[in-house]
């Protein structure tokens, strides 16, 4: 993609007044985290951009509202009831009025070149409207891993390859052009978990150009905001899986594939439920979660656990403590081995430096 040293202040085309991009965060329960986010906005190299911040009827509203003082004079604030990502998103996409538009998560940051390398790219490929990035999983400053590491990704990047999960888009790392966004409608707002990826869905279907880079462009931080429930995630991907059958604008075999998909993440569900009753020592409720799941998905591997649940389970309650370990071992291996190839091994010290909006913005204080 290139190295976004040499993007212009102001792309073709566009009137001297109109901001190249729109960058929208929504805020909830984001003032710990929301000055380190616009800090790492307002150290673009590309920096002729409106930044929308959606406090969604935030329980915490002093604190963020004290957090945002020192960039009031630099953002759009908007205050609403609550209406989850779907609707802070939308509102202020509606008053944005930039080409593109940039997602930016309250609790995540952008490396100093990705508004400059996403624009770039797409200035340079009139038949792609949307391109998101690579980056890195953080928990609290430390990094733990790369996110394409645990996300598919293979071009092309459509319809059918979003359908079927092998490309995965990164919502805060993306930039897409707002008059794709206007066109098929923006944000389901009846969605407040996979919202982005039921609007991925419907820009693909209706044609919008998607690709991606591996670079490293973003921080992500796990545990915080509504994606760190796992099951509830599931059960609103069956909801848009729901939706897309509904519409009947899926072929035969794509349907089909859904429709498994739904099974799948079902069974999916109830051993997850399974497995964490089986650790709190919980082993008939274990394996009620594992007979459902037997029933959406047959496997052997279900059949052996409920004989292990219905004759041994203390046995398989310490055998899968032991499998857990072994597991996290192994993650913790590869992502260190991830970090390292990709050069972020002093990444915290990146992370601090975006956190503070006390430091010296040097040039880009113009902003």
């Amino acid at each position: 993609m290139g190295t976004g040293d040499e993007i212009p202040a102001r792309v073709s085309g566009l009137p001297d007044n109109t901001p190249t991009v729109s960058v929208v965060i929504p805020a909830y329960n984001a003032a710990p985290y929301i000055a380190a986010a616009l800090g790492s906005v307002f150290t673009q190299t590309l920096c002729c951009s409106e930044v929308f911040v959606v406090n969604d009827g935030s329980p915490d509203t002093p604190a963020l509202e004290a957090a945002l003082q020192p960039y009031r004079s630099r953002i759009h604030y908007i205050q609403q009831e609550n209406r989850g990502p779907s609707g802070a998103r939308n509102a202020a996409i509606g008053s944005a009025s930039g080409k593109y538009v940039a997602f930016l998560d309250s609790d995540d940051l952008w490396l100093p070149k990705h508004l400059s390398m996403q624009v770039s790219f797409l200035e340079a490929n009139p038949s792609c409207q949307l391109v998101y990035a690579n980056g890195v999983f953080l928990r609290g400053d430390v990094p733990v891993g790369v996110l394409f590491d645990s996300t598919p990704q293979s071009l092309p990047t459509d319809f059918e390859g979003l359908l079927r999960e092998r490309s995965t888009v990164i919502t805060s790392s993306t930039v897409v052009a707002r008059q794709a966004l206007l066109e098929v409608g923006l944000f389901d707002e009846q969605f407040r978990r996979c919202e982005d990826y039921d609007l991925w869905l419907r820009l693909s279907h209706a044609g919008i150009g998607f690709s991606f880079t591996r670079e490293i462009q973003i921080c992500h931080r796990l545990g915080n905001g509504l994606a760190s429930s796992n099951e509830l995630m599931k059960q609103a991907l069956i909801q848009v899986y729901e939706k897309h059958l509904r519409a009947a604008t899926l072929t035969q075999e794509q349907a089909g594939f859904v429709r498994k998909k739904i099974r799948n993440i079902s069974a999916a569900i109830e051993y997850q439920r399974a497995k964490q009753a089986l650790l709190g020592g919980e082993f008939p409720e274990a394996l009620q979660s594992m007979l459902k799941a037997q029933t959406s998905v047959p496997s052997w591997k279900l059949a052996f656990a409920q004989v292990g649940l219905r004759r041994f389970p203390h046995l398989l309650q310490t055998l899968y403590r032991i499998h857990l370990r072994r597991v996290e071992r192994q993650a913790k291996a590869r992502s260190s081995r991830s970090l390292k190839n990709a050069g972020f091994e002093g990444l915290i010290t990146v992370t601090k430096n975006v956190a503070d909006p006390a430091l010296p913005l040097g040039d880009h204080s113009r902003c």
